[in-house]
């Protein structure tokens, strides 16, 4: 039989539970938002694509999306991401909107910023539901300047017309018009969509005609509970929240984005960089 606690043992434990309990959730509150929304992880995906053309066997894909410049996301953060997409030296870099929050005013010196990503074949992108809400012409216009490709309802020819790399406008608040993004691509081409929501997919699944589609938008929920995952996500960002996904004949990566919105926290969802690369399906 154990000893009975004495009256100093007694107060030193519930001592230990009160300081447990106010360092536990201090410590928490520093992790989700000190921690990891600055520990940006690279995500390093094959892709198995179909009557892949043999020159595309190993081509590379940098993919950030969700920059989201703003009262959450400091210069050195996008600079950050910039820095380990050159690192990874890409053929490409996909960039899937969401370049600002809360104001256009970040617009430029986002796009300065992204002036600097480095690959063989360029930079592409398209926008997202934020850009839109804020001003989708200046930030258009501020990438283009800095020879980013913004890809609106277009489409673009790459490595030698192996590859139609393609864009449409934002799906929740644009006016995306597959068919124009489509429209021009060689026959035996890899056909690559960038479209910000996610779950636009279902209609392009159905549509026919794309191999890959990049998205962004959910940031994977920002916040995933073990068991449950994320308790909030948004419009259009619900089906295909993160990750890898196969919807018929297209395949799908979303990317949990390299910013945050409010509440500007992450749990068990870290930002993410990533480095897809192109394999041709046995």
């Amino acid at each position: 039989m154990s000893k009975r606690m004495t009256r100093r043992q007694f107060l030193r434990g519930c001592l230990g539970i009160a300081a447990g309990a106010v360092v536990t959730p201090t410590c928490g509150l520093l992790y989700v938002s000190r921690i990891e929304p600055d520990w940006l992880q690279v995500e390093r995906v094959a892709v198995a694509l179909p009557d892949l053309p043999p020159p595309l066997a190993g081509f590379t894909i940098a993919h950030l999306s969700d920059l989201h410049l703003g009262p959450t996301v400091s210069i050195a953060d996008v600079r950050h991401a910039v820095n380990i997409a050159n690192a990874l030296q890409p053929d490409l870099v996909a960039l899937t909107g969401d370049f600002v929050y809360r104001s256009a005013e970040y617009a430029q010196a986002c796009a300065q910023e992204l002036a600097s990503l480095e690959a063989t074949q360029g930079v592409v992108a398209c926008l997202g539901n934020h850009d839109l809400w804020e001003d989708a012409p200046l930030i258009r216009r501020e990438l283009t300047n800095v020879g980013i490709s913004v890809l609106v309802n277009a489409g673009l020819s790459l490595a030698g017309g192996e590859l139609w790399v393609a864009g449409v406008d934002d799906v929740w608040s644009g006016d995306p018009d597959l068919d124009a993004a489509l429209n021009g691509a060689p026959a035996d081409a890899t056909i690559i969509l960038l479209a910000h929501e996610p779950d636009y997919a279902d209609v392009v699944s159905e549509h026919g005609g794309v191999d890959l589609q990049l998205s962004g938008h959910s940031h994977g929920g920002q916040v995933r509970l073990p068991l449950i995952g994320a308790p909030v996500l948004p419009y259009l960002g619900r089906r295909y929240p993160t990750g890898l996904y196969h919807i018929e004949e297209l395949t799908l990566y979303t990317n949990r984005g390299v910013g945050t919105i409010y509440p500007p926290i992450r749990f068990n969802c870290r930002p993410e960089v990533t480095l897809i690369t192109l394999t041709e399906k046995s």
